[in-house]
């Protein structure tokens, strides 16, 4: 679908007196987690909602990204659906894909991940705060996973690759990298859950080095929230050109 609205952060690729549905980039925070924080999508709306605000909207983020995930982001514009939009994602009424591009070549077409998660330093001394994995003592979490393509890249001395196509059954947070990482596919530029944490804890000392880019050749994590759908209605949002251009070389 074409975008009704764009500006040099984000485009809308749709929306309804209830509803906006926005394609997000990678390295632009979805909404603000602390003072001082840059510029976020919700600040953005806000700025192009104003006159709504003025006359009563209230935006609020449904499907909440990552800052490094891109992709279709999905907002209510009032109190009253943002509580029905909640209750639709909490019954699996509203139903998301995503694409990510992970190293290896998985041996199955088909397969789902049922592994429960938590924050790990709930359980263990962790390094990273935020880190979480999968752990019998976790919250449920279900991912179905489908390979869309098996590919080698020869700048990269014919490494194998692969895109995946992801289905959470279940919302939680990283669910999709966790269960990529434990299935032994790690997605391509992911800090965390990639070859090594080191490189997410070299990355907050020195910011993004070359030295990281020939570790993880992307400088986000390669996933994008490429589809929702709601009843009758259905979003999509292609690669943006930092993951399309991966796949081309």
């Amino acid at each position: 679908m074409t975008s009704l609205l764009f500006n040099p952060e984000f485009s809308v690729v749709d929306e309804s007196p209830d509803w906006i549905v926005a394609d997000k980039p990678a390295h632009l925070l979805s909404h603000p987690n602390k003072p001082g924080n840059p510029p976020t999508l919700l600040d953005g709306l806000e700025g192009l909602y104003a006159f709504e605000i003025a006359n009563g909207a209230q935006i609020s983020v449904i499907t909440r990204l990552d800052r490094d995930t891109s992709g279709l982001v999905l907002l209510a514009k009032s109190s009253e659906s943002t509580r029905d939009l909640s209750l639709a994602i909490q019954s699996g009424a509203i139903e998301k894909e995503y694409l990510a591009l992970v190293w290896g070549w998985p041996s199955e077409d088909e397969w789902e991940v049922d592994a429960p998660i938590l924050r790990l330093g709930e359980v263990e001394e962790a390094r990273i705060w935020l880190k979480r994995g999968v752990h019998r003592d976790g919250k449920a979490s279900r991912t179905r996973f489908r390979v869309e393509s098996r590919f080698e890249r020869s700048t990269t001395n014919g490494s194998r690759f692969s895109l995946i196509r992801a289905f959470p059954l279940t919302g939680r947070m990283h669910q999709i990298r966790i269960h990529l990482a434990h299935s032994g596919f790690p997605v391509v530029g992911d800090k965390i859950y990639g070859p090594d944490e080191q490189n997410y804890l070299e990355f907050i000392e020195t910011g993004w080095t070359e030295s990281l880019s020939k570790r993880l050749l992307l400088d986000r994590h390669a996933l994008h929230a490429h589809r929702l759908r709601f009843g009758e209605l259905e979003w999509e949002a292609p690669l943006h050109s930092d993951m399309a251009g991966f796949l081309a070389i």
